[in-house]
């Protein structure tokens, strides 16, 4: 077994080998004057296991193109196998066609890593369940859960409330409460545009209780911050928000920044945080939980060709 990375989170890859007890490979990724991606891997891979690391994020483009091309590199190599790693599976909310004539893009990267010589795709938290059935290869789908809920448990809350701040994530809500043995309740919305949301009602009732809003990702936080507004309207204690992926933009550091309603933002290294909102001083606490243990764990148990699905007990 031999683990490679990307630039797109090399801390997060450092963490997986120091699980595994090895050294990432060598490998070199340099960019030409005009822009274009060489690599080269410098380590012998003939006949070993191959795990690329790389979070499609941060720039997209870029590091989509500079996985396929690690993946077409290893494949040249004579990998015997090789596993593309996606802790944020880049494209994931473009995944079906809502209107006429636009592409279905999460489906478009699945054949790309395929064409490129993927063997196998390990990720998580993806934003659709379907995003599965876009590949013809194995598919291991993770879960932040563990990571998240144990923290969770730990804060040792008053009157804990799950709160999905969509519809459309109340199942995945409802498994969490399931998990911490709390109540459920739903905030309703109306997505105005691409940033702008416009929370209208909750379902349950909140009034005193310790909420945990949670969700898969969040990217300008409009949906978290709306949906903290009327919470804490309709009597919330305390607001604090679970997510797995955060690929925040300067338009959710605004938010961030002006927000007196959240009280704390639960985020994974999935996706490697921006050095300025870790330094800058936010009304919101940002706790980075890691996931590398999991996808550690993961990683060798499909080199050992055992069993993961018990990294989905809590």
């Amino acid at each position: 077994m031999i683990v490679f990375s990307g630039t797109g989170n090399q801390p997060l890859a450092d963490k997986i080998a120091q699980y595994l007890g090895c050294q990432l490979g060598d490998i070199k990724i340099r960019r030409f004057l005009d822009g274009e991606i060489h690599v080269k891997i410098v380590d012998n891979i003939r006949g070993k296991d191959v795990f690329i690391v790389q979070s499609v994020c941060g720039r997209p483009n870029e590091m989509l193109m500079e996985l396929l091309i690690m993946i077409d590199a290893a494949r040249r190599g004579s990998a015997a196998r090789i596993t593309a790693v996606l802790p944020y599976y880049g494209y994931a909310r473009q995944d079906r066609k809502d209107q006429p004539r636009v592409p279905i893009t999460a489906k478009l990267v699945a054949n790309l890593l395929v064409a490129a010589g993927a063997d196998r795709v390990l990720t998580m938290d993806l934003h659709a369940q379907q995003i599965q059935g876009f590949f013809d290869i194995p598919v291991d789908h993770l879960h932040a859960s563990p990571v998240l809920v144990n923290y969770l448990r730990e804060l040792k809350l008053n009157k804990p409330l799950v709160v999905s701040p969509d519809t459309g994530g109340a199942k995945t809500a409802y498994a969490y409460s399931q998990l911490l043995g709390t109540g459920l309740a739903i905030v309703a919305k109306q997505r105005m545009g691409d940033a702008e949301v416009d929370a209208f009602s909750v379902v349950g009732n909140v009034e005193g209780c310790d909420v945990i809003m949670i969700d898969d990702m969040t990217t300008t936080c409009g949906t978290l911050c709306a949906a903290a507004k009327i919470l804490k309207e309709h009597g919330a204690a305390t607001i604090r928000a679970a997510v797995t992926h955060a690929p925040l933009t300067d338009k959710g550091m605004e938010r961030l920044a002006a927000s007196t309603d959240l009280t704390e933002l639960v985020v994974t290294d999935t996706i490697l945080l921006r050095e300025d909102l870790l330094s800058t001083k936010l009304p919101v606490q940002i706790k980075v939980l890691s996931v590398a243990n999991v996808f550690g764990e993961a990683i060798r148990r499909i080199h050992n060709d055992e069993s993961i699905s018990s990294l989905f007990n809590h």
